[in-house]
């Protein structure tokens, strides 16, 4: 499969940027030539930044598995579409062709249609890192269902929120999943999950690790009884069908945190989102037929939506899919990884990065990593002395890396070199992708126009014009979409995120300037964890901040008004730990646990973060004006009890 979008010099870069903007609606109407439609759009793009509302290819009609699957046999039957290494290392690979990924597909579509999945219906997927993970995800895909991938790490809890928000009525999950050297019981969560749920009619159960589990007649299935009821004698064309599809029907709900307590529910949909992961996969990793591309992520995080299933299989690549961590059963493990299946393309965390740099050179040695010929980083920006191992130990200074930014709800790749292509810059994101119109303003929406002390311009990073993969809504709450991201500044979507602009017009993305944490490339809202410790009962109020931490990028640190005697007593930390571990799950317990005897207020009850801020990351100088607190005293109370 050739890739005629693909850029291939700066010069070119330079040329495609230029047209993207100056006629959005010819540049994206040539790209999307190149992929399956029932029926062309009658057109290209329509928007306004204020509703918000959003359009692209309307009038279109297709269906996304056509362009991942059904495209492709003809000329890749037999080509790997998806690898697969298990968590344990001695357990046998399975490769899964694209002819036999379409068929469980068609398959697995099937099964959905017979346990009463309908278009639109949503689907909730809670699942381990396997094949069949991503059969469910593309079976939903094919039959119009809209799929919400959950993470295996989230609690109960956060799983009813979860299903609750998005009124899901069907379930596909497994009895149990390998991580590392721990079995999740995945079955057991969905089960805590469902308790009081009237909503849910079906539970789809795929045997993963044999752990004994709970099914309820009428309610819970197992996945491989339901694939026996699809027959292989039929021809696919009579099971499995690929619905027609609008360009703007919803594809699916990724649920993320936001600044207040109650994830939101982002919504993607069919065409603008599939060009868009298929565009950025091409370009930004320079894909060429034949490589093996390995990210790292989990399906669970729209890392692995866009960049493990959507964005390679449109473009008809080899993706590899790992079901555990890095680390074990030892730190050599994404390099055994790489040696056996002679990885092209490897794309990673700066977390797991600095992790993998504190084990030293030693997991390293005797490790061919030769096949390698890009490198990219993904999830939070990364620090210098990362980028700097990656490149020297990993790439052997002979691969790019490619330095991604973009988030749940841009789809796919924003601000990133080409690998190769365009220059890279360690720390920096670099360059904006054709169609992609950033912007620095200031707190009032002004645009930046004067340099720092540094030379640098810095501003809250905004973009001024959609590009296909934006997200169109929030789930079933429109106005959280409108207030969320494009009501801060007008005419602006506003990312949330602070960056700095050089001289070339590179960029660098500083972190989160509103109250979300990015712990380990991944959001957590501070309300969120707040309410979360707020339901232990001897808590009185707490607040959260994030403050740097050497392996995860930021650290959560928690500052708690305890009702007990917590300075004689751990246990109420470790309660409180797992307090949120209940609640949201164990990605976002806290670092540091801080009893305090208050916190800081203003007289009209706000909590200053901007201090807690400050005194969490050590802040030795002055903490700013203090005079307009109720009890500025508290501040050097806390300052002095810092951990």
């Amino acid at each position: 499969m050739s890739y005629p979008y693909q850029i291939k010099s700066f010069e070119q870069y330079q040329e495609a940027y230029k047209q993207s903007v100056n006629d959005p609606g010819k540049f994206w109407g040539d790209i999307a030539e190149h992929f399956t439609w029932r029926k062309k759009w009658d057109k290209v793009l329509d928007w306004n930044f204020t509703q918000p509302k959003i359009e692209w290819f309307a009038g279109g009609k297709l269906n996304i598995t056509e362009n991942c699957l059904d495209r492709h046999l003809a000329t890749l039957s037999d080509k790997p579409a998806i690898i697969w290494e298990s968590n344990n290392p001695e357990e046998k690979t399975r490769i899964v062709t694209y002819e036999r990924l379409h068929k469980r597909v068609c398959q697995f579509a099937q099964v959905l249609k017979n346990n009463g999945v309908k278009k639109g219906d949503r689907v909730c997927i809670y699942m381990g890192m396997i094949p069949e993970l991503a059969y469910a995800v593309l079976a939903c895909a094919r039959i119009g269902a809209i799929h919400s991938v959950i993470f295996g790490g989230f609690s109960a809890q956060s799983i009813a929120d979860r299903l609750d928000d998005a009124k899901a009525e069907f379930i596909v999950t497994c009895d149990g999943a390998y991580r590392g050297g721990k079995d999740i019981p995945l079955k057991s969560v969905i089960d805590d999950a469902l308790i009081g749920n009237k909503v849910v009619k079906r539970v789809i159960v795929y045997t993963r690790t044999r752990t004994p589990v709970s099914m309820l007649k009428g309610r819970d299935v197992w996945w491989e009884d339901e694939m026996t009821k699809v027959t292989d004698t039929l021809p696919v064309e009579e099971f499995g069908k690929a619905e027609e599809m609008d360009a703007e029907d919803p594809l699916f709900v990724l649920y993320t945190s936001g600044s207040t307590g109650k994830p939101k529910g982002v919504v993607h949909t069919c065409a603008g989102y599939m060009v868009w992961t298929n565009y950025t996969f091409v370009n930004v990793f320079q894909y060429q037929p034949g490589q093996v591309h390995f990210c790292t992520a989990d399906i669970g995080w729209i890392t692995g939506h866009s960049y493990i299933i959507y964005g390679p299989l449109s473009a008809g690549a080899t993706s590899l899919m790992f079901e555990g961590i890095p680390t074990w059963p030892d730190a050599g493990r994404f390099w055994d990884i790489v040696q056996k299946y002679k990885v092209n393309i490897l794309y990673t965390a700066p977390t797991a990065i600095r992790s993998l740099m504190g084990f030293g050179e030693e997991p390293l040695q005797g490790k061919d990593l030769s096949s390698l010929q890009v490198l990219g980083t993904v999830g939070e920006p990364i620090n210098e002395e990362a980028w700097h191992w990656y490149d020297e130990h990993i790439g052997k200074k002979n691969c790019p890396v490619v330095d991604t930014w973009w988030q749940t709800e841009t789809g796919g790749v924003l601000i990133s070199n080409l690998a190769g292509v365009t220059p890279a810059k360690p720390s920096w994101a670099t360059l904006p992708l054709p169609g992609v119109q950033p912007v620095l303003v200031d707190e009032k929406g002004q645009e930046v126009t004067e340099k720092d002390e540094d030379g640098y311009y810095k501003g809250n990073l905004c973009l001024k014009a959609p590009w296909p993969g934006i997200l169109r809504t929030t789930y079933g709450d429109h106005e959280r979409c409108r207030t969320n991201y494009f009501a801060t500044y007008e005419n602006l979507y506003f990312t949330g995120d602070g960056a700095l602009r050089d001289e070339q017009g590179f960029y660098r993305i500083t972190g989160r300037v509103d109250d979300v944490l990015n712990v380990s490339g991944h959001r957590i809202g501070t309300a969120e964890v707040e309410n979360a410790i707020n339901m232990h009962a001897g808590v009185v109020e707490s607040a959260v901040v994030g403050y740097p931490h050497d392996i995860k990028g930021q650290g959560i640190y928690a500052y708690v008004i305890y009702s007990g005697k917590p300075d004689v007593d751990d246990l109420a930390k470790k309660d409180i730990l797992a307090t949120v571990s209940r609640i949201i799950g164990p990605i976002a317990k806290p670092d540091k646990v801080q009893f305090v005897s208050g916190l800081p207020k203003t007289r009209s009850g706000k909590i200053m973060r901007r201090i807690l801020r400050k005194i969490a990351e050590g802040e030795t100088g002055s903490l700013g004006d203090t005079s307009t607190l109720l009890d500025p005293a508290v501040v050097e109370e806390i300052r002095n009890g810092r951990l």
